[in-house]
């Protein structure tokens, strides 16, 4: 039997797969209308069983009237979000090169496509040491005991600037975190220094816990830098225990986050290039979320939004769509 499984692990291949994301959102923020289109494409590529490469890009467009009565009209973006090359060393350790997301507490890389993430509207904190990299990266996991696992990354960028889309700042940085997954709980710790104008240091702190017996994700971050400071906590419900209604209840994700953002060492317009509230803020965002089925959802949240600029209600509305497409077929070598 240990014979067999083995020569049938030898004679598999991994495939090429085409996966990613799509979304056709509107938020309706102090009573303007925004469309939001995106497509965005992943493509993983093997090359034997030590070597991947992998790319996400993004095509999104955002709509909105220039005067009442006016057709909608607006910018059309496109975006590398990285193209990377990976060597799995050793079950502990994985080398990459090229462009890839920047692992400063875990949005950016975990929780960011449209069809992931629980809520559409961004944490007010998210573009705080989270531009993509371009360079290097050492990651991977490891067995502390029975109880505990840990993981780790560092990582290199070197300045890019100039090519739409492509723009990255040169830093070094390290995140770690700790998985406990009796209680399956994690904890971690991002650190990062920019190494041009300004050096100075970010730093932030992130958890997610899923109850072993209750359908809930719960998540947080806290992210501070020259620039800001800010949190986040987030709660998503699935509602497979409700006794009622329930082929439609198990359908069902109910969400709410509450986030804070305060201001740093540098001025309101410097705030906004960098896609951060020119004041500080405070925020209560609520939504559903309704499968329709697999890979495919409606989206609806409403948040309220507080801060010296002005008050003012989001309404999000829209539908999200993961596809996944093998560029092959399995088999021998």
């Amino acid at each position: 039997m240990g014979a067999a499984s083995a020569q049938t692990t030898e004679s598999e291949k991994p495939v090429p797969i085409l996966s990613g994301g799509m979304a056709y959102l509107n938020f309706v923020s102090g009573g303007q209308n925004l469309i939001d289109t995106q497509f965005n494409p992943v493509l993983l590529l093997p090359l034997g069983n030590r070597w991947l490469i992998e790319s996400r890009g993004a095509f999104e467009g955002q709509f909105q009237r220039p005067a009442p009565n006016q057709p909608y009209a607006g910018p059309l973006a496109k975006t590398l979000d990285y193209f990377q090359v990976d060597y799995i060393a050793n079950p502990y350790l994985t080398v990459t090169a090229g462009r890839f997301l920047t692992p400063f507490g875990i949005f950016n890389e975990r929780l960011y496509p449209v069809w992931i993430r629980s809520l559409q509207p961004d944490p007010l904190i998210l573009p705080l040491a989270t531009a993509s990299s371009d360079g290097a990266m050492l990651r991977g996991g490891f067995p502390i005991n029975s109880r505990v696992n840990g993981n780790y990354a560092a990582y290199v960028s070197a300045t890019s600037i100039g090519v739409t889309g492509l723009e990255s700042e040169r830093h070094v940085g390290t995140r770690f975190g700790f998985f406990f997954p009796g209680e399956r709980v994690e904890v971690g710790t991002s650190w990062q220094r920019t190494l041009q104008d300004v050096r100075k240091n970010a730093f932030g702190f992130h958890m997610g816990w899923q109850p072993p017996r209750i359908p809930l994700n719960l998540r947080a971050e806290y992210a501070r830098s020259f620039q800001a400071s800010g949190y986040w906590v987030e709660g998503a419900y699935r509602l497979n225990q409700a006794r009622f209604w329930q082929k439609q209840m198990r359908r069902t994700e109910v969400v709410a986050r509450a986030q804070q953002f305060f201001n740093g060492e540098i001025g309101a317009d410097a705030d906004a290039a960098l896609g951060l509230p020119g004041a500080e803020t405070r925020e209560a965002d609520f939504g559903i979320n309704y499968y329709l089925r697999d890979g495919l959802r409606g989206v609806a949240g409403y948040g309220r939004q507080f801060s010296s600029l002005g008050n003012f209600n989001q309404w999000t509305y829209g539908i999200t769509y993961r596809f996944l497409l093998p560029l092959g077929s399995e088999g021998a070598r």
